[in-house]
């Protein structure tokens, strides 16, 4: 009888043990997607504010200004929302593309390490952009990532004012 209390005291622990264990790998993914999820929509809004630099700076290459930045954002409205193409930067700082209507409209895909809205396996990871005019010379641009994780559906969301900031 004792044998079997003792059996039965050390199944209760080890078991304990292993539900923690569980737990803390379900955590530490969690963390990790979430960490990912965040430096995606922040990647979308320096890829915006790049758009804005180059349109501003380089009109050599663009052949455009703050107005006609404005204009290429535009079509990336509130319940309008763009993607934006890392693959094409460099020969277009300005490719952006509009998310097809569903809920995996702008779907990032991981090729080689890298995001991206065309190539690769498909990540998980959902990234929206679109644009809000304040003034004249301010607009509020949002980046918002959208992930599934076990049985909940996670988002998160930045945004950041960008100013014209050459006269």
């Amino acid at each position: 009888m004792e044998t079997l209390v003792a059996i039965s005291i050390f199944t209760m622990s080890i078991l304990a043990l292993l539900s923690i264990l569980t737990q803390g790998i379900s955590n530490t993914n969690y963390a990790k997607t979430k960490m990912t999820g965040l430096y995606l929509a922040q990647e979308g809004i320096e890829y915006i504010r790049n758009m804005r630099d180059t349109y501003v700076l380089y009109t050599e290459m663009t052949g455009n200004d703050w107005n006609k930045f404005k204009v290429k954002l535009n079509l990336c409205s509130p319940g309008n929302e763009c993607g934006i193409d890392n693959l094409f930067l460099s020969t277009d700082p300005s490719f952006i593309f509009k998310c097809s209507s569903g809920a995996g409209g702008c779907k990032l895909y991981l090729d080689n390490g890298n995001y991206n809205a065309i190539v690769g396996n498909e990540s998980g990871f959902v990234r929206k952009i679109w644009m809000t005019t304040i003034t004249a010379n301010e607009v509020k641009v949002f980046s918002s990532v959208s992930w599934n994780q076990g049985s909940g559906a996670y988002n998160i969301t930045l945004s950041e004012d960008l100013f014209n900031w050459v006269e």
